[in-house]
């Protein structure tokens, strides 16, 4: 999913708007999904909707076959409360049923292993949430209904099951509309049948499915097919746009076939391919991925890219808790800027800088979502988009190339994780199993901590041409003390450069490197793979002949400390460190180990002072701020 933020507001019903901000959804994330969530395996649902697209409103039936995996004296169905059930038929008599805070609770012993088929007919005005459920939108004057489902709105307008513990092993729509509109969901159209003013559109759909990503739109849709030839086959993308869209939509889903077979190199055939692919153009502002069906809000190449990574990355394999909701969002971001790398590749640094700058935009949050009650912070585009998408990047740089996309790739066809759901557990063994070490330690702190770096470089260039440098490293929030990943430093002069790959293990870390020639400058990640943020790179000049020791010392000005680092000791020394005010009065002092030491400046007042670091043979002074 993609959100975009709209200029104006989407007219609903005569009266209501809905914007196309986030909306807060407060309630506990336990009555929002199946209680029972594995206890059940839905086997099949028959879909049989009536929709007419002038009004919010839904009336029909849903027909479950499902297996008990255990015993059971009653089975649950989640539904709003302001849908009513007329019924509920189980081997043709009707049953009785409660309700309960958006559930149906239907007494039926089952012994595991168990087979039952009911079906539920009811009607009524969808619940609202999240981003809107079940919709009704204008464009060019012509009403649009429409669904959108994540994370907890499948329930607001349907009987289902809404957990991410089991998909619906296959589905099939029928969906009944007025004669003159087009009723879209998910898989196959099989047939188009008239009746009485209305036509019924019947949907097929083989393959597993979760509950939120079920959909159904009905508008004036003009129709129309491309064609992708892929490795052995080739697939039709089944279009469906708004009229007054159909040049633009036609100019820009043409290009979606050179995404489709980047992603099926690096990740593997396309999920679906037995079926389609196909768009469905709605009234909201952004994307989502409804599993062979995406709902497109508007004609964007990225847009287009980020939801055709989802049915990889979201539906063909689903975060198995909204907490890693990162598996989807992150990776379907991440995959967009691929795009940009190796099919439009002047846009790729671009696209980095820009990622990079949000999600460095505040010090704090996780990756991993701490709320999921709400769901702005479920999809909070800082940290579930841009930073995921960012610490994959981080990633890649330090396994490689070869280990990173050969690991996703043994995540998207691992027989326990496709079609079926993952969590955050299941792509990290992936990752330690293709680079063969130990990552735990890296996602402790990129996914689960919060913040990221910001490096500082100072660096001279001796009289025998080697380079000094050393690297400092301070983090955005306390969660993370160090970021121990290797860095990249590009080295500029006489018309060269070389590019150095440090192992940078911590703050203040002494690096001696020989490049074969005069250095007139050096750049720290010209690439842009380390997510960090106000990165400093600071030259010195080599003044011991007239000023004595060289030395490094910062932050400055300080607040509770300063760290002083030596760039430069010709003659082994033994030092000291000494800070006195102006005055000269003594007032703190300590001996000092290579490379760097920590004087400690809590407690002083604010003002300027005075440290000298001084050994038998070489000495300098430095003025400190305190503020």
């Amino acid at each position: 999913m993609v959100q975009v933020c709209l200029a104006q507001p989407l007219m609903n019903e005569p009266g209501e708007v809905m914007c196309g901000k986030i909306v807060e959804y407060l309630a506990q994330e336990h009555t929002l999904q199946s209680a029972d969530a594995g206890a059940i395996d839905v086997l099949h649902h028959i879909c049989r909707w009536h929709v007419d697209p002038n009004i919010r409103y839904i009336e029909g039936s849903v027909q479950t076959t499902l297996k008990s995996l255990q015993t059971t004296d009653v089975v649950v169905f989640d539904l709003h409360d302001t849908l009513t059930v007329d019924s509920v038929i189980y081997q043709g008599a009707a049953l009785n049923f409660t309700r309960q805070h958006h559930k149906i609770l239907i007494p039926l012993s089952l012994q595991s292993g168990d087979t039952a088929t009911l079906i539920i007919y009811y009607h009524g005005y969808p619940g609202r949430s999240g981003f809107g459920s079940f919709s009704k939108t204008l464009h060019d004057s012509v009403p649009n209904v429409w669904t959108l489902s994540q994370p907890y709105g499948a329930l607001d307008w349907w009987p289902c099951r809404q957990n991410l513990a089991d998909k619906i092993d296959s589905l099939d729509v029928f969906l009944s509309v007025p004669q003159g509109y087009t009723g879209v969901s998910n898989g196959v159209l099989v047939s188009a049948s008239n009746n009485a003013g209305t036509t019924t559109f019947h949907w097929k759909h083989r393959y597993p499915i979760a509950a939120y990503l079920v959909a159904i739109s009905v508008t004036n849709y003009v129709h129309y097919v491309d064609t992708i030839s892929l490795s052995g086959h080739e697939l039709h993308v089944h279009n469906y746009v708004y009229p007054e869209s159909e040049a633009d939509a036609r100019a820009m889903t043409a290009r979606v076939g050179a995404q489709m077979q980047l992603f099926e190199a690096l990740f593997g055939p396309y999920p679906f391919k037995e079926e389609q692919y196909g768009h469905a153009q709605f009234g909201w502002g952004g994307g989502m991925e409804h599993q062979t069906m995406t709902f497109m809000g508007g004609w964007n190449w990225e847009l287009m890219a980020h939801e055709l990574a989802h049915q990889w990355f979201g539906d063909a394999v689903t975060c198995g808790s909204w907490q890693d909701i990162w598996l989807n969002e992150g990776f379907a971001t991440y995959l967009s800027g691929l795009c940009y790398e190796f099919i439009e590749p002047q846009w790729w640094g671009a696209f980095k800088e820009d990622r990079m700058k949000r999600a460095t935009q505040e010090p704090d949050g996780s990756v991993f979502c701490t709320d999921t009650t709400s769901v702005s912070r479920i999809f909070n585009g800082r940290l579930s988009y841009s930073k995921a998408a960012m610490i994959l990047h981080t990633l890649r740089w330090v396994i490689g190339d070869e280990a990173f996309f050969q690991a996703i790739r043994n995540y998207m066809l691992h027989p326990d994780l496709r079609y079926r759901f993952a969590f955050t557990r299941d792509l990290v063994r992936e990752f330690e199993l293709a680079a063969q070490t130990h990552l735990q330690s890296f996602f402790d702190k990129w996914l689960y901590g919060e913040g990221y770096p910001t490096y500082r470089i100072v660096w001279q260039q001796n009289e025998n041409g080697k380079v000094q440098m050393n690297v400092h490293q301070t983090t955005s929030h306390p969660s993370v003390s160090f970021f121990d990943v290797p860095i990249p430093v590009r080295l500029y002069g006489e018309g060269y450069d070389t590019t150095y790959r440090l192992m940078h293990l911590y703050s203040g870390q002494q690096f001696v490197l020989e490049p074969p020639f005069t250095v007139d400058s050096i750049v720290f990640d010209p690439d842009r793979w380390i997510l960090s943020r106000g990165n400093t790179v600071e030259r010195v000049y080599n003044r011991e002949a007239a000023y004595g020791l060289l030395a490094d010392v910062y932050p400055n000005p300080c607040r509770d400390e300063v760290h002083v680092t030596v760039m430069l000791l010709s003659a082994r020394d033994e030092l000291t460190l000494t800070l006195t005010d102006l005055q000269g009065r003594t007032v703190y002092q300590q001996p000092m180990v290579l490379p760097t030491a920590t004087l400690p400046t809590r407690a002083l007042p604010r003002g300027i002072y005075i440290l000298k670091v001084s050994g038998k043979h070489t000495s300098g002074s430095y003025r400190v701020f305190k503020y």
